[in-house]
């Protein structure tokens, strides 16, 4: 018996993966989830493929936007960030995220890491004291020049941020940070590191923004208290962004730069975040840490925003999606490989209930469900519940063999480029090959026929079964858990390290009763 090896390559190296820190001024919705799910598959493909992983995610609990939400509750700004904190934390647990780390910006650790790295921007002498006036978002907990700013037709005057937000006139003392002097140095930066920014739609954004020109940006605020003192001027609260990006160093271990932690972790992989904030990571962000006398991350990939039926979720349209209750709904796994096979990655998507039920049931019943299910019932029927012996391959089982040894290459090129839905693409290569392999030799036929070929059939739908539930791990864990426990594949023998042929299917091992694994959706939420 000869298969196709399929060369992994395990390894040692770091792999440091953020979600961005989400504001604690409202409950997690769909977008929340999209972004943590994506950031959860590629560190559970990264571990699979050998790497030592940091998954970190969190809550951003500072800034006026903050202090303003807990007023309106009645409650302490440290109460109402401890209890809408608590949500992210639940949705962590209820999608099944399995990040390393959960960072808060108001415990003590980031409160000394956010301290530390304003010591050591403003003894690099990029801060200085002055007095700010402009236009201020306090949605957006960001500044805005005014010819950034829109005024709606028919307006009384009301000037709005690109993102629709109000902006209110500001003036007060603030401590700045001499951004006007990193303009080059951030073009420089990205012309050596082509890839820092993904898509390139949004790298060819952020350089037209930056080349436009930047003016030193306000870092300080006077006009509320909520947030982190600034070191040696306790009137000045430290500006949110500055406090918020930081959480991604202080999770390496920062102000330690000397730890294991810190030099094994930092610089961070990939900071993958919204649209909607790219600028504070592509621009400030590394700013601040060049001046700082730190590395950039390696990457910082914005993706897109859900809409629902065509529509901009909102509270007011009443179609604001809520996670916990789509999973009670659908199953966790349906929403996972919808939200990562939908939409390629960094484009916009529309969200549907039909959308979700059509993709369900096409790919997972009908395609990968549907193959697991007649393949294990055969095998089961008519091998005496136990994995068959193969014979010789024919050219047939050697094509379909070889789809296998090339899967994973293609699946790693493409989660490399944050590209889930390529992967999944890639593997229903595979499923929709061995569907038609199945279909055109028809192993239900066999078994008075010519019983051995009938066993080489199996065998190598069955090996087609593994490489596939092996792959699906990172995108659809419970599932893969299932199909895998079907096959009888051990616990240890589930990493991308045995997609190769010393770790085939054994012969003879007995198998459990077939179950189903992706059931059709039929009606609504019935299976």
């Amino acid at each position: 018996m000869i298969l196709v090896e399929c060369k992994s390559i395990p390894t040692s190296e770091s792999y440091f993966i953020t979600t961005p820190i989400y504001y604690v001024n409202d409950v997690p919705h769909l977008g929340h989830a999209y972004t943590t799910i994506v950031c959860d598959t590629l560190a559970r493909f990264m571990r699979l493929d050998g790497r030592e992983v940091l998954f970190l995610t969190g809550t951003d609990e500072h800034g006026q936007k903050v202090e303003k939400s807990a007023n309106l509750s009645g409650e302490t700004p440290l109460d109402f960030t401890n209890r809408v904190s608590q949500r992210f934390r639940e949705l962590t647990k209820k999608l099944q995220i399995s990040n390393d780390d959960f960072i808060r910006t108001t415990e003590q650790r980031h409160i000394q890491a956010s301290q530390a790295i304003w010591t050591a921007l403003n003894q690099s002498g990029d801060i200085y004291l002055g007095s700010y006036s402009g236009w201020y978002s306090i949605r957006d907990e960001a500044f805005f020049s005014e010819n950034e700013l829109i005024k709606p037709k028919g307006s009384s005057g009301q000037l709005l941020a690109p993102s629709g937000a109000p902006v209110e006139w500001v003036e007060e003392p603030s401590y700045f940070f001499r951004l006007s002097n990193w303009q080059q140095r951030l073009l420089d930066f990205y012309d050596k590191n082509p890839s820092f920014i993904l898509p390139e739609s949004r790298r060819n954004e952020v350089i037209s923004f930056v080349s436009g020109g930047l003016q030193d940006l306000s870092v300080s605020r006077t006009s509320f208290q909520w947030g982190i003192t600034v070191p040696g001027d306790s009137n000045h609260i430290m500006y949110v962004w500055l406090d918020a990006l930081t959480n991604y160093i202080t999770a390496s271990g920062y102000p330690d730069t000397g730890s294991a932690l810190f030099e094994k972790f930092w610089p961070a992989n990939i900071h993958v975040v919204g649209k909607d904030i790219l600028r504070f990571h592509a621009v400030y962000w590394p700013a601040f840490l060049m001046s700082a006398g730190l590395e950039p991350p390696q990457r910082v990939f914005a993706h897109g925003w859900w809409t629902v039926e065509g529509q901009k979720m909102s509270k007011s349209l009443g179609n604001v999606v809520e996670p916990f209750e789509l999973v009670e709904r659908f199953g966790l796994d349906p929403i996972r490989y919808f939200l990562l096979r939908e939409v390629p990655f960094g484009n916009d998507g529309d969200f549907s209930e039909s959308g979700l039920v059509h993709r369900v049931n096409s790919d997972l019943s009908n395609d990968l469900g549907n193959l697991s299910q007649r393949v294990l019932s055969m095998i089961f029927k008519n091998c005496g519940a136990a994995l068959p012996t193969p014979g010789e391959f024919s050219e047939d089982d050697n094509t379909l063999l070889a789809k296998m040894g090339g899967l994973l290459k293609q699946v790693r090129t493409a989660m490399e480029q944050q590209l889930c839905h390529r992967a999944l693409e890639d593997i229903w290569v595979l499923v929709r090959a061995a569907n038609t392999y199945v279909d055109h030799q028809a192993p239900w036929g066999l078994k008075t026929s010519d019983p051995e070929r009938m066993n080489t059939v199996l065998y190598v739908l069955a090996e087609s079964l593994r490489h596939t539930g092996i792959l699906i791990q990172p995108f659809m864990p419970n599932s893969a858990d299932k199909l895998l426990e079907q096959l009888g594949v051990p616990d240890d023998e589930r990493d991308f390290s045995h997609l190769n042929k010393s770790s085939c299917l054994v012969p003879g091992k007995t198998i459990s009763q077939p179950e189903g694994i992706f059931p059709r959706i039929l009606n609504d939420t019935h299976f």
